[in-house]
């Protein structure tokens, strides 16, 4: 039995997720831990890398830079759209998710500012400029 996480082992983590104010994001602690294979690229590379050469059993807490998560916050990726546009079934409220176009078109936004007359949408990933830290456990290599 491996030891030792390694390039192309199938691993089960638990986390907790958490931003620089302390506020979780995410947590595996109440369900079943994460299982993905190390090397693949199925997670943000920072929480990959951190996993490398852990052992069954080890807990570290690290911090991940937004290069290594989710990336920088683009500007260019938040616009403001007329109320006229959405469908008047639909109230608007801030943190709410839309799904806009289809297929290869695709994109889930955000909506970040409401006002009587225009609409804020950010299609960037909620986290994109934030440092992520986490506590890791590696439970078992499969």
């Amino acid at each position: 039995m491996k030891e030792v996480a390694e390039k192309g082992d199938k691993v089960q983590v638990h986390y907790r997720g958490y931003l620089d104010n302390g506020s979780d994001f995410d947590s595996s602690r109440e369900r079943d831990p994460i299982s993905f294979i190390l090397g693949e690229g199925q997670l943000i590379p920072g929480f990959e890398r951190a996993v490398f050469g852990m052992k069954i059993g080890e807990i570290k807490t690290i911090r991940i830079a937004p290069e290594d998560a989710y990336g920088d916050h683009i500007p260019e990726l938040v616009k403001v759209i007329d109320r006229k546009y959405m469908p008047a079934h639909l109230i608007p409220e801030v943190g709410q998710q839309l799904q806009l176009g289809e297929g290869e078109e695709m994109a889930i936004v955000t909506i970040v500012e409401v006002t009587d007359k225009e609409i804020k949408l950010d299609a960037n990933h909620p986290l994109s400029g934030k440092s992520l830290n986490f506590d890791l456990e590696l439970v078992a290599i499969i």
